[in-house]
């Protein structure tokens, strides 16, 4: 049987494509050096922090498996072909709850083909108002490996990235065990010092959690815990441009500093993204979404989640000036699929390798999203209605 194939034009060079499928897997690659007039042809996109979305998500009480696929098939139809559903700080029991609805979900191989894995972030973070963010103070506690075995073991071993505080009492151990085990560790919500970082890298620490956010109102001018990261090259960052986390300006930093190479963009978002502007309960307290997009703790300056999908951080860091089209997806794609050891596989268009990938126009509102394509799987098609 002849292959399937997807044509349109490279977002690497510009010119003609032609990607044939079988299986599951790309059987090869056609490129040729002529212009294309179709749609775009990239990679599907891949973020490696989302908490829900739609008015669903992966931190409520009332999480199910049907929650779980509802957000992934929301997820299909922006582009996102997959993504690390964020367990973030609650009570044990929540956070248990959390992760077997999540894995229960992926047993459904479509669903599942979407979710690579899982992201842990906390419950060990910073205390503090400002590091600690939208996480609720009572459930912050100290690292514990026998609490970490537990929720990997409700995970069936899925949990691929953990968030921590190095400055914490026995982080630095657990950064270790976690960086034996395979397990991406990662610095966010944090108050840490230069020597806390430097000690994180050496057992392990991988990732700054979305460097600029969930920090201080207000830091010293220097040192602080910002610059310190933006300095250590062991360390990648993932960064949120969904246009209100992060100014231009300061993207533009990072990106210097760390190089497209070394950073990843995530999403961020949260179970009231894409919802009409108003107040909502939440695991924190009530959230304000706000008609631009915003959303933050009810009478609070303090973000609460993005509002955007990773389709449109893409298209907001393009707008901005702040890369090309070519880096904004690679560093929605490849980057993080090389953060996870998943390029063997993921994060490009080239023969042997899974076959998730995504036919798009550049619109003045951003991508749209024609087909995306999940595993050798048609998982949305525009003209299907």
């Amino acid at each position: 049987m002849a292959p399937t194939r997807y044509e349109g034009r490279d977002v690497r060079t510009g010119r003609s494509i032609s990607v044939g499928v079988k299986g599951e897997t790309i059987a090869d690659v056609r490129r040729e050096n002529r212009a294309e007039p179709g749609p775009w042809i990239a990679p599907a996109l891949l973020d490696i922090q989302l908490n829900g979305f739609g008015g669903y998500g992966f931190n409520e009480a009332e999480t199910s498996t049907e929650s779980v696929a509802r957000v992934v098939r929301s997820q299909w139809r922006a582009g996102i072909g997959a993504f690390l559903p964020t367990v973030t700080t609650h009570s044990r029991d929540r956070m248990l709850h959390s992760l077997r609805a999540i894995t229960a979900a992926r047993r459904d191989p479509l669903i599942g083909g979407s979710i690579p894995g899982i992201h842990l972030e906390g419950p060990h973070i910073s205390p503090l108002d400002g590091p600690r963010g939208a996480h609720p103070l009572e459930h912050v506690r100290l690292p514990s490996w026998d609490e970490f075995l537990r929720m990997q073991e409700a995970a069936e071993g899925g949990v691929l990235l953990v968030t921590l505080a190095p400055e914490l009492e026995g982080a630095i151990p657990f950064i270790e065990r976690l960086a034996e085990a395979g397990i991406v560790a990662a610095i966010g919500h944090t108050n840490a010092s230069a020597h806390d970082l430097d000690a994180a890298i050496q057992a392990g620490a991988r990732l700054s959690t979305h460097l600029g956010n969930g920090a201080h109102s207000l830091l010293p001018r220097h040192p602080n815990y910002i610059w310190e990261q933006l300095s250590r090259d062991e360390l990648d960052c993932s960064v949120i441009s969904d246009g209100h986390h992060l100014p231009a300006s300061v993207l533009k930093c990072i990106l210097r500093c760390k190089g497209v190479e070394h950073t990843v963009l995530i999403s961020d978002a949260v179970t009231h993204g894409g919802l009409p502007p108003g107040t909502y309960p939440a695991a924190a307290g009530e959230v304000e979404v706000a008609a631009d997009g915003r959303i933050s703790l009810a009478g609070t300056p303090y973000l609460a989640g993005a509002g955007a999908h990773l389709g449109q951080s893409v298209s907001n860091l393009v707008r901005m000036g702040v890369a090309s089209r070519q880096d904004a997806l690679r560093m929605a794609s490849l980057n993080p699929a090389r953060l996870l050891a998943r390029d063997d596989r993921m994060g490009a268009l080239d023969a042997g390798k899974l076959a998730s990938l995504i036919q798009f126009s550049w619109t003045e509102e951003g991508i749209r999203v024609h087909r995306t394509v999940v595993g050798g799987q048609v998982v949305f098609d525009e003209g299907a209605g």
